[in-house]
């Protein structure tokens, strides 16, 4: 009877799982939405002043800039915190950073990562 029981709620775990799993994704591609940690649309907003170098949507005109378009999140909030921290060298970008907000910095990461680039990166859990 209870072996019965558990292979009754087995699918209807497993289907609340899928649900749940699908709306997540479906949160995380759609264009403007904000990810886990900041908003698209929010970050575009806030990127004029990074345009200067990094181009409107991250693709740098010159060697010189890195290219924001594609890249992690995660990687691009850890480097913004790291430059206004200071544990990350560069004038320029400290004078940047400095100014943003924790709210700031995982909007424009949200923003520069949904956008297409030139830069490939490996699945995660690669």
């Amino acid at each position: 009877m209870i072996g019965s029981h558990a292979m009754r709620r087995g699918p209807l775990r497993a289907g609340a799982t899928f649900v749940a799993l699908a709306g997540a994704v479906l949160l995380c591609v759609a264009p403007g939405a904000a990810t886990a940690s900041g908003s698209v649309s929010a970050g575009q907003e806030k990127s004029a002043t990074c345009a200067a170098c990094h181009g409107a949507q991250g693709e740098s005109a010159g060697p010189q800039w890195p290219i924001l378009a594609g890249q992690y999140s995660s990687y691009l909030e850890h480097s913004l915190k790291a430059y206004r921290s200071g544990s990350r060298q560069n004038a320029i970008m400290q004078g940047f950073a400095g100014q943003l907000s924790d709210q700031d910095i995982e909007d424009l990461a949200a923003y520069f990562a949904a956008q297409t680039g030139p830069l490939q990166t490996a699945p995660r859990g690669y």
